[in-house]
């Protein structure tokens, strides 16, 4: 297993090398999009999530505590990736996530709910409350049958009417990006290049040179990396991840070899039941005679 760790850290120092960088990896993702000094990037990020143009468009933010206090002692603490506000007091939460633990959805709504509330005093009319955005950066697909961007709102079930627009969760899921020329990309889709690590090293070139966001964002990893314990974060949190997928992955297999064992066990047990020969039990289950022994002494 330390021969493999060693292996996979010596594959992340090449990939460095060579300047391939996971940009989904939230300690460099954080680097880049949540600070005051490359707010820019971030504003140009959230402005291509958000489809907002023209005077609709996000002029400036301002990053705040990612903590948020819980209302009551016993209440868990949430830490959010990137915790924003916009001119106009609209509160953005950006969240990126590699590692699939399935409750992206449910997770999402308690993280929108906790900035929907936050600053609302005692006493205070609702009208003081104001929008709240979730973005989620997906490294996995959760809704299988939808596009690679999803909203969620409140609607009227019957009539689609919209109840407000305080309420907005993000879904992409980065895995659906297919690659196209850069030139036919919109904003977004280029956004979602740059996280796909999909692109060959031309392409990427032409995505650089085509969008001064996101060669900012590139420019901005290369010093990142040049930070000897940034780098070493990022390289932890890269073993971090390839250890929890390879162990879900091996979880995976034990339960699908247990789940074909306990099957041809059933089937053996049937067979047995029926008074079938031996033989042919082994050749219909592939289960040892000692096996097929043994599951006779439970009939």
């Amino acid at each position: 297993m330390e021969d493999l760790r060693s292996i996979a850290k010596q594959q992340i120092e090449k990939d460095i090398a060579n300047k391939r960088y996971n940009p989904m990896n939230d300690v460099l993702f954080k680097f880049i999009f949540g600070r005051d000094e490359r707010k820019n990037i971030t504003i140009d990020l959230l402005n291509a999530v958000l489809n907002r143009t023209g005077e609709l468009a996000i002029k400036d933010i301002h990053f705040k505590n990612s903590e948020i206090v819980p209302f009551y002692e016993d209440d868990k603490l949430t830490r959010l990736d990137i915790f924003c506000v916009t001119e106009n007091e609209t509160k953005i939460d950006v969240e990126v996530q590699l590692i699939n633990k399935k409750d992206m959805e449910r997770r999402s709504l308690f993280y929108w709910s906790q900035m929907y509330l936050m600053g609302l005093q005692r006493g205070e009319k609702y009208t003081a409350l104001n929008p709240a955005i979730t973005i989620n950066i997906l490294g996995h697909t959760i809704f299988p049958k939808a596009p690679i961007h999803s909203m969620y709102s409140i609607y009227n079930i019957e009539t689609g009417h919209r109840l407000n627009e305080d309420m907005e969760l993000h879904f992409l899921e980065v895995p659906k990006f297919k690659k196209k020329p850069i030139n036919k990309m919109t904003r977004m889709e280029r956004w979602l290049a740059y996280f796909s690590n999909k692109l060959n090293t031309e392409e990427m070139e032409e995505l650089i040179m085509s969008d001064a966001a996101i060669k900012n964002a590139v420019n901005d990893t290369g010093i990142f990396m040049q930070d000897i314990e940034e780098r070493l974060k990022y390289i932890n949190r890269q073993m971090a991840i390839m250890d929890y997928n390879t162990d879900m992955s091996v979880s995976r297999e034990e339960g699908r070899t247990a789940g074909r064992e306990e099957m041809a066990n059933n089937i053996a047990l049937a067979m047995l039941r029926d008074d079938k020969p031996i033989e042919e039990i082994i050749k219909y289950t592939g289960l040892a005679r000692e096996r097929i022994q043994e599951l006779s002494k439970k009939i």
